[in-house]
């Protein structure tokens, strides 16, 4: 008997990592890039750093809102197919293309005419506040196929193909370096050894940055796009794409309080960052880079967090309550192992990370001690990640809105203020305030894991009984 559990036990974490790990490739590359814009505009100048990632957390607010829309199709979508229910998953999918380009065309126009606000509203230095709209419009001129490389995305990995969207996600990036290389520099001369060549330039600085992603963007949107309809499980190919409440009401039903939760954060981001913004550069820049070196230390949990979505939805689908169960008794673990080790690499390799991004010594020092601190916080980040995803996966989506939300505003933000606008302190208070706010969190779901809320089965089958 145990050594059957065992041998099932061993047999699903096959089946988790086979799931996961397109996903941690696919944003261990997305990362790699993201270090690599951030270097490249970096070696320009701090004041190039600040106008990129000035209004990077608007953007977040943005993209949430569209990965909200996405998560309530992919519990649809997973659930169906645990149930084995092809054609509902059909159905679902071709809603999704009916909500990409409505609401593609939609976030198009507002971020655009938003381009010339966004850096005045967050506070951004009134040197470089021309820079950074000209960025923000570049970037986000392309948001149809922006929109569709982010749902049609998650409705593939809800159908537990996540290696579609990692090779598309590997050649947008690819396509990113390279358009860096020749749009952000100046032709010159690169010498490798005793090899030297001449390398072609446009000379644009951020504004070549701007121009290369769009690109990279636009191209995984159209490629994307082109393997959702080819998918043999769920290509939209022959459905009607009129409006069908029987699939838009519970998909919306869920994606609903997602969608509030994800703007409720990033609204939070927005007024987090501002704040930061205007404590000076150097803390914007600081700040800036030392996001950017975190997200890559939680690559293990979001990509952990996007096989427990599709595996508790499948579990759900097909009513199979010990099933689910086992699911997170094996998640858990895993998870805060891999945290663990992710976040203990991150206190030990802080200060050379920072060096990789900014020469200046106060930008460094500053940037380093934020991430020490927050390195300690992971392993607790990532238990809520698991459950997080698995309470998406079976369509729970209000306990997380309120979770976040609480959070967000009654102890980051609330404590950012007091610390940075009343008392005049610095990015040190700030980044303190956000470790409380995700310990909180932990709290919380730590809370709902243990009486068990987490899982509505548990509740129907009590009902049931």
């Amino acid at each position: 008997m145990t050594k059957t559990l065992k041998t099932r036990d061993w047999s699903m974490l096959g089946v988790i990592m086979a799931l996961a790990w397109p996903t941690i490739v696919e944003q261990v590359m997305q990362t790699a890039v993201q270090y690599i814009d951030t270097a490249m505009v970096g070696s320009l100048g701090t004041q190039a750093t600040a106008a990129v990632g000035a209004t990077s957390t608007f953007g977040w607010m943005v993209f949430s809102t569209i990965s909200a829309l996405s998560v309530g199709f992919l519990s649809f979508i997973a659930q169906a197919c645990g149930a084995n229910d092809r054609e509902a998953a059909k159905k679902a999918v071709s809603q999704a293309v009916l909500i990409t380009l409505v609401g593609g065309i939609l976030v198009t126009f507002v971020t655009t005419s938003l381009s010339g606000i966004v850096p005045k509203l967050m506070q951004v230095d009134p040197d470089i506040q021309e820079l950074a709209s000209t960025y923000f419009f570049i970037l986000y001129l392309p948001m149809l196929p922006r929109t569709a490389s982010t749902i049609f995305g998650t409705l593939l990995r809800a159908a537990g193909d996540t290696k579609t969207p990692m090779k598309v996600g590997i050649l947008v990036n690819i396509i990113n370096i390279v358009g860096n290389l020749l749009l952000i520099y100046p032709t010159r001369e690169i010498t490798f050894g005793s090899f030297a060549f001449t390398m072609p330039g446009a000379g644009l600085g951020v504004v070549g940055a701007a121009i290369a992603s769009a690109l990279a963007f636009t191209w995984g949107g159209i490629h994307i796009t082109y393997a959702l309809w080819k998918h043999p499980m769920v290509s939209p190919r022959g459905c009607n794409l009129r409006p069908d409440m029987t699939i838009l009401k519970p998909c919306i039903k869920i994606a609903i309080p997602n969608m509030f939760q994800r703007f409720g954060t990033s609204l939070g981001f927005v007024a987090f960052a501002s704040m930061i913004n205007s404590i000076g550069e150097v803390a914007t820049a600081a700040h800036t880079i030392a996001n950017t070196v975190e997200s890559a230390f939680y690559i293990p949990g979001y990509g952990m967090q996007t096989a427990a979505s599709t595996l508790a939805g499948n579990a759900y689908g097909a009513r199979d309550n010990e099933r689910l169960k086992k699911l997170a008794a094996m998640f858990i673990p895993v998870e805060i192992i891999l945290m663990i080790v992710s976040g203990g690499a991150l206190f030990i390799a802080a200060p050379s990370l920072m060096k990789i991004f900014s020469s200046s010594p106060e930008v460094i020092e500053l940037g380093a001690t934020v991430l020490r601190m927050v390195a300690v916080s992971e392993p607790f980040y990532g238990f809520s990640i698991i459950i997080e995803g698995m309470m998406l996966g079976l369509g729970k989506t209000k306990e997380p809105f309120v979770y976040n939300v609480l959070g967000m505003w009654c102890v980051r933000i609330i404590g950012t203020f007091i610390c940075t606008q009343l008392l005049g302190m610095g990015l040190v208070s700030a980044w303190a305030c956000m470790i409380g706010h995700n310990l909180l969190i932990f709290a919380l779901y730590m809370v709902s894991y243990i009486r068990g809320t987490w899982n509505p089965m548990n509740r129907e089958l009590s009902a049931i009984k």
